[in-house]
């Protein structure tokens, strides 16, 4: 068969994602994006012009070889298009899901120049669920080195820098503060945008073809110190996350009814409220739900609140409520997934844009029954580049609400600093590592996704256990100085 030439395969349609009805899926937890079939994958991969200087790549984190595993899907070779993604990629799975391709790979896509790009998370996602679903080893382990590196958090950057350095064939023990594997990536994201069983598919990957040791309700800075992890291992990474809500200080913050996004999405993903009324947890949602914020967690927690309400109001038959997205900026700035924001309003969820709460209020008994708020406008650029909210005078209003949930960021968990002497921190939590090696003051200790940057995304949080796990394996090999 003659190959296809450019222009012909610049005609072909961006395929369409089949998706779950917006009033169908807001009464349920069940994924929104159902995947392409193989015809369909087959046919968005014929959309590539396999660049000879791939701009895609160079907007990937992690350095994805995206070319060539679009050849091989689309040629039907599956165990060579596995191959190609794993060899930059650990969790291709998890990342066609939740990465935001939009302003990494596919901004960077040629054919996007003149129309839409390549679907290149949806197809990453068809390649990682392939292999999810045809269990296999496709690179090899090198020979046991005796050298021993502990990973602490099993977040996004802690298992990319995990399975990296396992590769090397260094014996890697991954230490997690909760029940179970996973960090963010299960008590933070839903089941709706992330199945939990695709996430613990990946980690198997790392047990089972890596012998990477999991050991769960470890809380470095309280089990074990960094200080004591030192004197057993040769090298320590630390991707501990950033769990730490923030708030703003206006009057009545402590009524109850006021709860961080991390606190709410924590309980519906590890109490499983997803189940509901299979398990009896004491995840509720108001009937009016304010969430503060318009990044992708405040996404999760609305669409989540959503959810919960259509499925209590099924059980009592009454009416499921509202919920409002609150943000002071105009829909322009929002900062979350333009994706992400689609299927919102198709939920039914409210956005109160170019709004600011000033006061929650609350009733005798000290529950919140309202949120006092102002209008904004915008005015000049801020530090940031984004035009600066500005309050209107006099344009203050009351909204009815009897539960706010605030999605304004989070900082890392004070803890693993803990008996840590020489692990500096700036003077936002995070801790002080070089951006291109991981390397932290301390020595022999190496940091990386959120608790460095603060809240970012899964793919930025794995380029960073990427470049530390590749400083690791040179400093065990002595092919780079001590600090």
């Amino acid at each position: 068969m003659a190959e296809m030439k450019p222009q012909d395969r610049m005609k072909i349609p961006r395929q369409p994602m089949p998706n779950q009805d917006g009033t169908v899926r807001r009464g349920n937890f069940e994924e929104v994006a159902l995947g392409y079939a193989e015809e369909t994958a087959r046919k968005e991969a014929e959309r590539c012009l396999q660049c000879k200087k791939p701009a895609c790549v160079e907007g990937c984190p992690v350095g994805v070889l995206i070319p060539d595993f679009i050849k091989a899907l689309r040629e039907g070779d599956m165990a060579k298009a596995v191959e190609a993604m794993k060899m930059k990629n650990n969790l291709p799975a998890i990342c066609g899901r939740v990465c935001p391709q939009e302003s990494q790979c596919e901004g960077r896509c040629i054919v996007g120049k003149k129309g839409e790009p390549v679907a290149i998370g949806r197809l990453e996602r068809f390649v990682g669920d392939f292999e999810l679903a045809n269990r296999t080893c496709p690179l090899e382990k090198a020979p046991a080195t005796g050298k021993k590196v502990a990973v602490v958090g099993s977040g996004p950057a802690g298992l990319t820098c995990a399975v990296d350095v396992a590769r090397e064939g260094h014996k890697v023990t991954l230490f997690e503060s909760l029940h179970g594997p996973g960090g963010v990536l299960v008590y933070g994201i839903p089941e709706f945008r992330l199945p939990k069983g695709v996430v613990l598919g990946e980690i198997n990957y790392a047990v089972q073809c890596l012998g990477i040791d999991i050991r769960t309700d470890h809380v470095i800075g309280r089990t074990i110190t960094l200080d004591e992890l030192l004197t057993d291992y040769d090298a320590v990474f630390l991707g501990t996350g950033a769990g730490l809500p923030s708030f703003i200080r206006i009057p009545g913050i402590n009524l109850n009814g006021v709860m961080s996004a991390n606190e709410f999405l924590t309980r519906v993903n590890l109490m499983k409220a997803y189940l509901f009324p299979d398990y009896d947890t004491p995840v509720k949602a108001g009937k009016k739900v304010a969430v503060v914020g318009a990044g992708n967690v405040a996404m999760d927690a609305a669409r989540c609140s959503a959810r919960i309400q259509s499925l209590q109001a099924k059980q009592s038959g009454g009416d499921p409520g509202e919920v409002h997205i609150v943000y002071r900026r105009s829909k322009e700035e929002i900062p979350a997934r333009a994706e992400e924001v689609h299927h919102a309003e198709e939920e039914g969820i409210i956005f109160d844009l170019l709004t600011n709460p000033v006061e929650i209020i609350g009733g005798s008994n000290g529950r919140v029954t309202g949120m006092r708020c102002i209008r904004m406008q915008l005015g000049e650029p801020d530090a940031s580049g984004r035009r600066k909210p500005v309050p209107i005078p006099g344009s203050e209003f009351e909204m009815a609400v009897d539960t706010v949930i605030m999605a304004l960021g989070t900082s890392p968990n004070p803890l693993v600093f803990v008996d840590a002497e020489g692990l500096e921190r700036t003077r936002h939590g995070t801790a002080v590592a070089d951006t291109a090696t991981g390397r932290t003051k301390k020595q022999r200790v190496w940091a990386g996704g959120d608790v460095v940057t603060g809240a970012a995304t899964v793919i930025s949080a794995m380029g960073a256990g990427k470049r530390a796990a590749a400083d690791i394996n040179k400093f065990l090999k002595g092919e780079t100085a001590p600090w």
